[in-house]
């Protein structure tokens, strides 16, 4: 197993600005994956020989609460908060601004403490004009009922067109600084709905969202659950290469529902129509990114094949991996015979493998 790894760098950053460094680069250098699959690959489409539709005329548009997007993905929640993810952002907005499509920011918690790093979250708006940004609050912070001031000083930092609070029990049970008091979790959600004049989305961070937990979110008002299942990059993984004493996080490395699996389950519900659902957790590609609208996504989100392409070839490598997502998205749109993603949603998939 790798040695322990804060990253290069890091002496004399404070040590919420360490984690979130040490985070990125642990994902950039560091096996750090589920090593079960997201379940994807047990869906194939059925194919269409007769599509009967212009491959030059397929549109990958949609719209997401009152934006349109480009193609029905967001680049998810990374970074924030230290030197590097200013950078990271800024690239980050350079291609959402580019192609037209929404993004998300790490978790703004540090700087409401630390204003040293505010610049990192408030690239995204001045380089990304108008298009969707999410802004990222944690459970725990929630649950301990951060003053309505706090919050909004969050989505001012951003100009946040939404409000993402992310689920990370299993990332807080294994981090070595975690937070496991979740304790008044759901009621802090409501209350954010109710107190927010944006939308509320309830993210996981790679373990995924069940129906059980699905319907929790939507009787408290959600207006998005994003089910981030298991299969793509594990936080337990990542936190456990921060630990000196790895027993518990080696034991719960491979924990989690795998996204296809929460993204069918949560899609069932009765109260689903209530809520935008985004697929995440693994997406790798725009097949993955087509199974999970035919299997009930409205969107799709994806962070680490982007950060990887950005570390690689810089904007440049950034901007193809997304373009590169559109056109194996178009592929399967045209063999499915779907000249839009409405149509896309109805597509024949069929489970192939128990």
């Amino acid at each position: 197993m790798p040695s322990k790894n804060n990253g290069p760098g890091l002496t004399g950053m404070d040590p919420t600005a360490k984690r979130k460094a040490s985070h990125v680069d642990l994902v950039l250098k560091e096996n750090v994956n589920y090593i079960k699959s997201t379940g994807f690959e047990k869906y194939e489409f059925v194919h269409n020989a007769l599509p009967e539709i212009d491959y030059s005329e397929i549109d990958t548009s949609v719209r997401f609460f009152s934006h349109k997007f480009s193609a029905p993905i967001i680049v998810s929640s990374m970074t924030g908060g230290y030197e590097r993810a200013g950078r990271i952002n800024s690239s980050i907005a350079e291609l959402c601004k580019a192609r037209n499509i929404g993004m998300g920011v790490g978790s703004q918690r540090q700087a409401l403490q630390n204003s040293n790093y505010l610049e990192s979250f408030r690239v995204v708006r001045r380089i990304s004009g108008d298009i969707f940004v999410m802004g990222n609050i944690g459970a725990a912070q929630v649950a301990d009922g951060f003053a309505l001031k706090e919050v909004r000083r969050m989505v001012e930092m951003v100009e946040a067109d939404a409000l993402a609070v992310h689920l990370n029990a299993l990332q807080e049970l294994i981090q070595p600084e975690g937070d496991r008091n979740f304790r008044g979790v759901i009621s802090g959600i409501a209350r954010l709905v109710r107190v927010l004049d944006i939308p509320v989305i309830v993210k996981e961070t790679g373990a995924g969202i069940n129906a059980a937990a699905a319907r929790k979110l939507v009787d408290a008002g959600v207006s998005a659950i994003d089910v981030s299942g298991a299969g793509g990059t594990s936080w337990s993984a990542i936190e456990t290469l921060r630990r000196d004493d790895r027993r518990i996080g080696t034991k719960f490395w491979n924990w989690g529902t795998p996204t296809a699996e929460a993204l069918v389950q949560v899609n069932s519900i009765p109260a689903r129509k209530k809520i935008k659902l985004i697929s995440s957790g693994g997406i790798r590609d725009g097949l993955d990114v087509a199974k999970s609208i035919a299997l009930g996504a409205d969107i799709c989100a994806g962070a680490q094949p982007f950060l990887k392409a950005l570390d690689e070839d810089g904007t440049d490598g950034l901007i193809s991996e997304f373009d590169n997502w559109v056109e194996e998205l178009k592929g399967a749109m045209f063999l499915t015979g779907s000249s839009n993603v409405n149509q896309l949603r109805k597509a024949k998939i069929v489970k192939v493998l128990a």
